[in-house]
């Protein structure tokens, strides 16, 4: 109970602060021809996103790209993780504790970003939606 509201409190200061900052609207990625200029972002970027379904990764583990190149990471039942991303010339790379591992966007609209990382030991599906947000206690 504690962990769960502790994460909970987490995840709202975090949708707070980054409500505080103005982002320009995320645009479609098949319909954009890369790369972006400066002032537009993909539409993945500065969103909390939920693992729904993976062949490789927990249900409820929620990412975060960060438009600074920041990835967050974490888990019902772990601290969060930080890593990094890039994505250059429509190739998205995903680095996690140091190891960098190529992924592939299959699909990314406003409900769905679904990705397919490519691990040495083969790949990873993950169907990411948008984080559910718990209530503030009165």
């Amino acid at each position: 109970m504690k962990d769960s509201l502790r994460r909970a409190c987490s995840l709202a200061v975090f949708l707070l602060v980054m409500g505080c900052s103005k982002e320009p609207d995320p645009v479609d990625l098949a319909n954009t021809p890369t790369p972006y200029p400066a002032n537009v972002k993909p539409g993945f970027i500065n969103k909390v996103w939920e693992v729904s379904l993976s062949t490789g990764v927990a249900p409820g583990t929620l990412y975060a790209f960060l438009s600074d190149g920041t990835l967050v990471i974490t888990s019902p039942n772990s601290k969060a993780a930080f890593g990094a991303w890039t994505y250059q010339n429509g190739k998205l790379t995903m680095i996690e504790q140091s190891q960098e591992y190529k992924t592939d966007i299959l699909t990314l609209n406003h409900d769905e970003l679904r990705l397919k990382s490519h691990h040495p030991g083969g790949s990873i599906e993950i169907v990411l939606v948008p984080a559910r947000v718990a209530p503030l206690p009165p």
